[in-house]
């Protein structure tokens, strides 16, 4: 099931649908049908154009970012989380390039509340899947090499999506205060499925990406589509996750 939604959500989103509607401007043109090669072209580019423009990327992530603010001073607790991401195992690079950009802001977020507490337990999470190492190995040798006290670092191996990754926190913290570490795109879902099991969290979510551009070119440029394409992953997986009577 879960290699199943993960298929299925990739092919819902603006990259894949757009490179369909390509397509099809292809293969009208291969049997000289003109008129149908020239709409579904005009589609392609405007649907391009829709989700790299700024504007319209802000637009679908700020109901996301916007639900919870910014943690700046750290509450006392006894557990800090800092849910999975992704990596790529490499030995021939440093810890800091095979950990992906997304998981090393959630990180140094975590990290930031942990070295503000007094005898708290790090939490990372993530499993590996088709990597040699789970995702939560990697973050666990990221964080050392980041100062963090291997003993306050409690490794979650084997969760594979958010909702897993609440039922396994549940198991450990118990009804205790978790501060709950992820992206702000991301945390609206995920503090909704950690309520859902029980878990008492504050939420801290980093990695804001909606923001006003800074120069004329950024109003359109390749990373909005990438913005774009988190922020209906999301709403596929509120979506989903709802139907699933999880949130």
């Amino acid at each position: 099931m879960f290699l199943f939604k993960k298929i299925v959500s990739a092919f819902l989103l603006p990259i894949p649908i757009g490179l369909f509607l390509l397509l099809l401007s292809f293969l009208y043109l291969m049997f000289n049908s003109y008129k149908k090669a020239k709409v579904f072209l005009f589609l392609g580019i405007c649907w391009f154009f829709l989700f790299s423009f700024q504007p319209f990327a802000n637009a679908l992530l700020k109901p996301l970012e916007n639900t919870y603010e910014a943690l700046l001073e750290t509450p006392k607790v006894e557990y800090v989380l800092v849910l999975g991401s992704e990596h790529r195992s490499d030995d021939d690079l440093s810890i800091t390039s095979q950990v992906k950009g997304i998981a090393i802001n959630r990180l140094v977020e975590g990290i930031r509340h942990y070295k503000n507490l007094e005898n708290a337990k790090l939490i990372v999470s993530g499993y590996g899947g088709f990597d040699k190492n789970s995702h939560a190995y990697m973050q666990e040798k990221l964080a050392i090499s980041l100062g963090v006290n291997p003993a306050d670092i409690i490794r979650l191996d084997t969760p594979k999506d958010t909702q897993e990754e609440a039922v396994e926190t549940k198991k450990i913290i118990a009804d205790n205060k978790v501060i709950l570490v992820t992206s702000a795109f991301h945390m609206k879902r995920a503090a909704m499925l950690f309520e859902k099991e029980g878990l008492n969290i504050i939420p801290s979510p980093t990695n804001h990406l909606s923001y006003k551009a800074t120069s004329l070119s950024s109003y359109i440029e390749a990373s909005n589509i990438r913005k774009s394409e988190m922020a209906i992953h999301e709403y596929l997986g509120l979506m989903y996750s709802w139907l699933r009577n999880e949130i």
